[in-house]
């Protein structure tokens, strides 16, 4: 299955920049390595959105758990990083309860290829 209204996904863009690319954030530096090794840099975030915006409206979703705020999904594929370095990603999104919006979660590396 496709991500519900995928076309329509909402990234903030501080998940990207303070936190997907950030080598300050507790949680976040851990994953700017991997990021960082496709090319992806907090200079030139918005190549990583629209990466991941592409994945999200290509990949294949699975639906997660539905929580108390809305209904989860997966979405695994390949980003191609600006280094021309290519990764396994899998990321996460939900569509709230009430809402018809798709919002970016979370984005980690997947499994090795």
């Amino acid at each position: 299955m496709k991500l519900p209204a995928a076309e329509r996904a909402w990234i903030e863009p501080a998940k990207i920049r303070d936190y997907l690319l950030s080598r300050e954030h507790s949680v976040g530096r851990f994953k700017t390595v991997f990021f960082e090794n496709l090319g992806y840099s907090g200079d030139v975030w918005q190549r990583l959105e629209a990466d991941l915006r592409a994945l999200a409206l290509t990949g294949e979703a699975t639906p997660g758990e539905q929580t108390n705020y809305g209904q989860k999904y997966e979405v695994r594929g390949t980003l191609r990083g600006p280094s021309g370095k290519s990764g396994s990603v899998v990321t996460a999104w939900i569509v709230r309860w009430g809402e018809d919006v798709p919002r970016f979660v979370t984005a980690f590396p997947g499994e090795r290829t």
